[in-house]
């Protein structure tokens, strides 16, 4: 999610992939609503917006040009992303549940953390990533387990390099346990 990391978003000149399409579609809904709280949102959102219109136009716009692999990785990414959402949205439960129950607030959270309250409505919506040091320091003001504050995706790279690599060891069983998160599926 680097080269969709908000802060990247403005010096983008095309999506790349279904998947950098999926993500920036999500992303696009997620900005709405920080938009309304926050107007700054607006110029990003809007190049988000041109950025999958272009990104449409070109692959997807010709019906007769669109391949079964096309339509396949296109679900597959739409899987993943979604999957994606669901750990966000569960952990930034998680952390707003655990707030309430010490009568805090995001806000609160964010001067605890050292951070600006926009970014740390950024981190808390999944726009941005926690660091390291976040997320130890929430895991122990309010123990919730690390599997849950931890995005556990591998980069679509990584991944594929890993699958990869794997098979030149014939004699190893060893293999990622969530395929169905792999783009790469072979």
């Amino acid at each position: 999610m680097d080269r969709l990391s908000i802060n990247n978003i403005p010096q983008l000149k095309e999506l790349k992939s279904e998947l950098e399409h999926e993500r920036a579609t999500s992303l696009y809904l997620k900005l709405r609503k920080l938009e309304k709280a926050d107007i700054s949102y607006k110029p990003i959102r809007m190049h988000l917006k041109e950025l999958i219109l272009s990104y449409e136009d070109a692959h997807w716009s010709d019906e007769s040009q669109v391949t079964n692999e096309q339509v396949k990785k296109s679900d597959l990414a739409e899987s993943l992303v979604q999957t994606e959402n669901e750990f966000y949205n569960k952990r930034k439960e998680l952390i707003k549940k655990e707030l309430k129950k010490a009568g805090l607030n995001q806000s609160d959270l964010a001067k605890i953390l050292g951070h600006r309250k926009s970014y740390m409505s950024e981190l808390i919506n999944g726009l941005r990533p926690f660091s390291k040091d976040d997320l130890i320091i929430i895991n122990r003001l309010f123990w919730i387990k690390f599997e849950d504050l931890i995005p556990p995706f591998l980069k679509q790279d990584k991944a594929y390099h890993v699958k990869t690599t794997l098979k030149s060891y014939p004699e190893s069983k060893l293999k990622l346990t969530k395929p169905d998160l792999d783009l790469h599926k072979s």
